[in-house]
């Protein structure tokens, strides 16, 4: 039987055997969880001892067995025996907030008792021992905002009323201390950062009770004229704005909206303005809150109004007509100058600018029309032709006098009527087919016919044969009055030995007033065909195999002549290379860019080596008499001092009129003035001809000795154009 007895704090129990009679003739033994690391004992007295510091909160139990033994032999003088040791829990642990720190939000305005979080605190001693794990939890900073309850740890406001517009974080610090709080307790703390979140509880209003901004009249539709700060110390939904026009003399020129960003009230503008008509307008806007918050109503109205005043400014504004857009007619029959229609533009400023009216040439590139500059008379300038161009569209511009850059524009769309001025002619270009087996009555074609003109009656086409094929014994033609005729054989036995082609011309006449006809040749060829009368072979190409010429036959004419082709061919070539010119003289100096030649003269293009002016006029050239060094480049007078008739005035005058109305009327002109030259070319030359052709006659009176004096440059002119000794050009 064994005996246990343990004392308190540092762990010491004995343990002790009836038959242990203190001779030392046993000894204990412990076994079990932390025996001999934790527990040891002393094997003659059975004194158990703890080697080091026991901590519930890791291990609360410990389960050993124990065993007296003999000795000298080591046999158990009794059985073993097992017991428990229990740590006995201390106040050693403090309370610990596992989710600190915390964080929450709380609407601002809320009334006292809000619940706004909860912070829970846990303490590792055993709760079911003493009081070392009871919890009782304080508020040691946020007060007097904000209170805890002691034993759930609920976290409330304890003022009304805590406006986010003044403050909009509390930092608290919770505290938990163990012991129900007494004194010696343990305590741990932790922070709650507290957010008021934002309600509607602040009413919008204007920054000034009166706007004035300025615009200008050319604005188009759809612009921002203004912008109109709003005030609101709310954020988010409760900052959202409505703006409306409750009043004024622009109720429906103007629209007031929202910027999505901003929330200002924009001012757009949702029709044109016009400084002349009116020069101001005033408004009176209201805003509010688009999400009211029924809880606050009592703190006032939530809208506010205010005044605004527009001022349209004046601009210069290009001419407007009378229509944009406009439709005229004009038969294709109306002779040149004949009157279209009139388009009519004033200025909208108080000025009240003549017009000029022009034609955007670039709509009327072939100058179909002309209009009056002071009128507006448009009228045609050339004949129209419908079946060309049944409608032209062109733009008219119209351009203030005394401020030309100011220009406005319109389309008219000029539709051509139609006359009857095209002859009708076979829709397509029939091949037509006559089988020799072809009977007396058969029909072999059937034709219509197509006319460019577009009656508004439709069309109607007579056909019938010319007077004279009307009497030919071979083919008659009848009209199905249904615009087609049908062309029928008159006989048969049709051979192609006898006639391969026969062509048969046809009259057709349109319904129009007055009628127009046309004569139109149909082709007939004879061939023969397969028992469904499909033509097999035609014509020239049946006689000829008929004659006994085989497909091999033709393919061997075909490669004579092929032949004699390329032989031909290779004896031209041959022969123009024999005359190509020689290669350039080395020895020469080819910045001279003089080339030798076989035949006469040096060409015309030569032009950079010497001054040409000497050629222009060889008689000044003789009259200057003397002899011209050959290092110096001949001096000439002045070769225009010969009269001729001037320029016809009108033709310049008209010329210069046409460039300058295209200049006024160029829209992708500069606008800086510029200035453009034009010269009259005229007829003849006040150097006269340098041709030679009247100089082969012996009556010549040129003399072109005084080339030789000019150099080696010169040498072959001279040569060519120098007289012999018996007096006759071009000496032998």
């Amino acid at each position: 039987m064994y005996l246990f007895s343990c004392l308190g704090g540092v762990i010491e129990c004995r343990l002790h055997s009836d038959v242990d009679k203190g001779e030392g003739q046993v000894k204990y033994v412990l076994n079990g969880q932390g025996a001999t690391s934790i527990f040891t004992i002393d094997e003659n007295t059975g004194d158990i001892h703890a080697t080091k510091r026991l901590d519930r909160e890791e291990q609360a139990y410990y389960t050993l067995r124990a065993q007296a033994r003999n000795r000298e032999n080591n046999l158990p003088v009794e059985p073993e025996s097992e017991f428990v040791i229990k740590v006995q829990d201390i106040n050693d642990n403090e309370p610990k907030f596992l989710n600190g720190p915390y964080s929450a939000r709380v609407p601002e305005m809320s009334p006292v008792g809000t619940s706004v979080v909860t912070v829970v605190a846990t303490d590792a001693d055993d709760p079911t021992y003493g009081n070392s794990a009871r919890v009782i939890y304080s508020i040691l900073e946020g007060q007097p905002y904000f209170s805890v309850e002691p034993k759930t740890g609920v976290v409330k406001t304890a003022l009304p009323n805590m406006d986010r517009e003044a403050r909009d974080q509390y930092l608290l610090v919770i505290q938990a201390k163990d012991m129900v709080g007494q004194m010696g307790g343990l305590s741990g703390t932790t922070s709650v950062m507290v957010t008021l979140t934002d309600v509607n509880d602040n009413p919008p209003h204007f920054s000034r009770k009166s706007y004035q901004f300025s615009m200008s009249e050319s604005l188009p539709v759809a612009s921002v004229v203004a912008k109109i700060k709003t005030l609101d110390s709310d954020v988010g939904p409760n900052a959202e704005m409505e703006y409306r026009i409750v009043d004024g003399d622009g109720l429906g020129l103007f629209r007031i909206t929202p910027d999505r960003d901003t929330q200002e009230g924009l001012i757009t503008l949702q029709k044109g303005l016009d400084f002349e008509t009116k020069s101001s307008y005033t408004l009176r806007v209201e805003v509010s809150n688009r999400n009211i918050d029924l809880r606050f109503l009592s703190l006032g109205p939530f809208s506010d109004t205010a005044t605004v005043r527009l001022i349209v400014e004046n601009v210069d504004e290009p001419p407007v007509f009378s229509l944009p857009l406009s439709k005229m007619l004009i038969s294709e029959a109306a002779k040149v100058g004949t009157t279209i229609g009139t388009v009519s533009a004033h200025d909208p400023d108080s000025t009240n600018s003549p017009i000029r009216y022009s034609i955007d040439r670039n709509t009327d590139l072939e100058r179909f029309f002309n209009i009056d500059a002071t009128t507006g008379v448009i009228s045609t300038a050339k004949p129209l032709d419908r079946e060309v161009n049944a409608i032209h569209n062109v733009t008219i511009f119209a351009m203030e006098s005394l401020h030309p850059l100011q220009v406005g524009k319109c389309i008219i769309l000029i539709t051509v009527t139609d006359i009857n001025d095209n002859a009708p002619v076979f829709a397509i270009e029939y091949e037509t087919y006559l089988c020799e087996s072809a009977r007396p009555g058969q029909v072999i074609e059937t034709i219509s016919a197509m006319d460019r003109d577009e009656p508004q009656s439709g069309h109607r086409f007579f056909f019938s044969l010319t007077a004279e094929a009307a009497g030919n014994l071979n083919f008659t033609l009848r009209d199905n009055k249904d615009n087609t005729a049908s062309v029928l054989t008159m006989r048969g036995g049709f051979q192609r030995h006898d006639q391969t082609m026969y062509r048969l011309p046809v009259l057709i006449m349109d319904g129009g007033s007055p009628a127009l006809s046309s004569t139109n040749t149909l082709s007939i060829r004879v061939c023969d065909c397969d028992p469904d009368g499909a033509p097999q072979s035609c014509g020239s190409e049946a006689s000829m195999l008929s004659a006994g010429l085989s497909t091999g036959a033709l393919i061997a004419i075909l490669a004579c002549i092929l032949t004699l082709l390329v032989l031909v061919l290779l004896i031209v070539t041959m022969r123009r290379r024999k005359k190509e010119p020689l290669i350039l003289d080395e020895e020469r100096d080819v910045r001279e860019n003089i080339v030798r030649y076989d035949d006469e003269g040096g060409g015309e293009e030569d032009t950079e080596a010497f001054d040409m002016v000497a050629l222009r006029n060889l008689k000044l050239v003789r009259e200057s008499g003397g002899k011209t060094r050959r290092d110096v480049t001949p001096e000439v007078p002045s070769l225009f001092l010969s009269s001729r008739p001037p320029p016809d005035n009108g033709i310049f005058r008209d010329f210069i009129w046409d460039r300058l109305k295209e200049a006024d009327v160029d829209a992708s002109a500069p606008p800086y003035d510029s200035l453009q030259t034009y010269a009259f070319e005229g007829s003849g030359s006040a150097a006269e001809s340098l041709s030679s052709l009247d100089s082969l006659s012996t009556d010549s009176e040129q003399n072109y000795d005084y080339l030789s004096d000019w150099g080696p440059r010169f040498k072959k002119l001279a040569d060519l154009y120098g007289h012999s000794d018996d007096g006759n050009l071009f000496a032998s």
